[in-house]
């Protein structure tokens, strides 16, 4: 059942792309852009945060565009609190007054300016205008707080007919138990240690069903895109780098700091330590840094990628005979892009439960190289 309900959304998410990408198209030659410009300009909004939680959107017979979705709360600081509702921007349209000041939502970031509108730039063509605190509630956001609804709910119901069914799961949890105990006996044990893994367990579950839900929800009809967010996958990599760092042993900091150990006086390994305990604080950093890196940049591509393929079915319905200079639509072209796409949103299921399972293992193995205990001589 579960297979069939999520090829239903894996459906329903290409064909609310591909109608949107059909709307974006209807309005091209009234706003004097191409259709590769509208296209690009397309995907490039998709893949950022917003400050509403715009579903979808299309043009009346009027010629008036229309979003379906809903207004979120915009909190900013600018010599003072302001709170008002994204819905003053009018998706990017209008200016939002508030207390005498004028706020612009300028690609996709809030600028003061003036009654006017005005956008100064650098000689870069980078808007100079001064930009406030932004604490805004964004879509991004709404969709964490939902998944951390989420996984409440369903690890509170999961603990409940532990108790109630002397350890044994009932209803969803029987789905999500095998997963659990993957993580402990597979994950967590091999890699910390007997002794030390208990302590991690809850980060470690909490960050693979993170990861997991919030890549699961950006293949959905939402098309929320929250892990594709390098701000987002760099607070997840910070948690494993204090977590790490903050819990490592008197052994773990003596490998960074001493790594020959007792092996030779310190008059001998004066100079290789010179080259030695830099390339180790590097590692520190390098490690958390491929771990926002790496989910980062799956996911991001992998949006990417799947809605060029579904551009393409434009490019095939506008193609232009050469000779001629008249349309001629390539339907077997639109029909490939259409199944192309669905195998991609089909691997990109399997994309976003391995990019969970990477960043838990390589946290874990962390955890493993901080939570070491041994005779520091020995060792070497």
């Amino acid at each position: 059942m579960s297979r069939y309900f999520t090829r239903f959304l894996l459906v329903m998410a290409l064909l609310l792309s591909a109608n949107s990408f059909a709307k974006e198209n209807e309005t091209s030659s009234e706003s004097g852009k191409d259709l590769k410009t509208e296209i690009k300009e397309y995907i490039q909004h998709h893949l950022k945060d917003s400050h509403d939680f715009s579903l979808f959107s299309y043009t009346t017979d009027a010629g008036e565009h229309k979003y379906v979705g809903f207004p979120l709360p915009v909190i900013l600081w600018d010599n003072g609190l302001k709170v008002f509702s994204s819905s003053k921007f009018h998706h990017g349209e209008t200016l939002a007054e508030v207390d005498g000041n004028f706020y612009k939502l300028y690609h996709s970031k809030i600028y003061k300016t003036d009654a006017q509108g005005t956008i100064n730039y650098d000689e870069a063509h980078h808007p100079t205008n001064a930009k406030p605190i932004d604490f805004s509630i964004t879509k991004s956001v709404v969709m964490i707080f939902i998944t951390g609804l989420l996984m409440f709910l369903l690890f509170r119901g999961l603990a409940k007919s532990y108790t109630k069914n002397n350890g044994i799961p009932t209803g969803v949890g029987r789905f999500f138990e095998p997963i659990v105990l993957y993580i402990r006996d597979d994950i967590a044990r091999p890699n910390i240690g007997e002794e030390k893994y208990k302590r991690y367990m809850p980060y470690l579950l909490s960050i693979f069903f993170f990861i997991w839900f919030l890549n699961i929800f950006g293949l959905t009809p939402l098309g929320v895109n929250v892990t594709g967010n390098i701000a987002i996958t760099f607070a997840l990599a910070l948690l494993t780098f204090l977590f790490t760092n903050l819990t490592g042993t008197k052994d773990y900091w003596m490998h960074i700091l001493d790594p020959l150990g007792d092996s030779m006086p310190w008059y001998g390994k004066l100079f290789l330590y010179l080259i030695l305990i830099p390339i180790e604080l590097l590692g520190i950093i390098i490690k958390p840094f491929s771990l926002l890196i790496r989910l980062y940049a799956n996911m991001q591509a992998g949006h990417i990628v799947l809605m060029s393929l579904i551009a393409l079915m434009f490019y095939a319905k506008n193609a232009v005979n050469v000779d001629t200079g008249l349309e001629d639509p390539s339907w077997l072209g639109v029909v490939l892009s259409y199944f192309l796409a669905f195998a991609i949103s089909l691997i990109e299921v399997l994309v976003a439960l391995l990019q969970a399972y990477i960043f838990t293992m390589l946290s874990a193995l962390y955890f493993g190289f901080a939570a070491v205990e041994h005779d520091h001589a020995e060792a070497h």
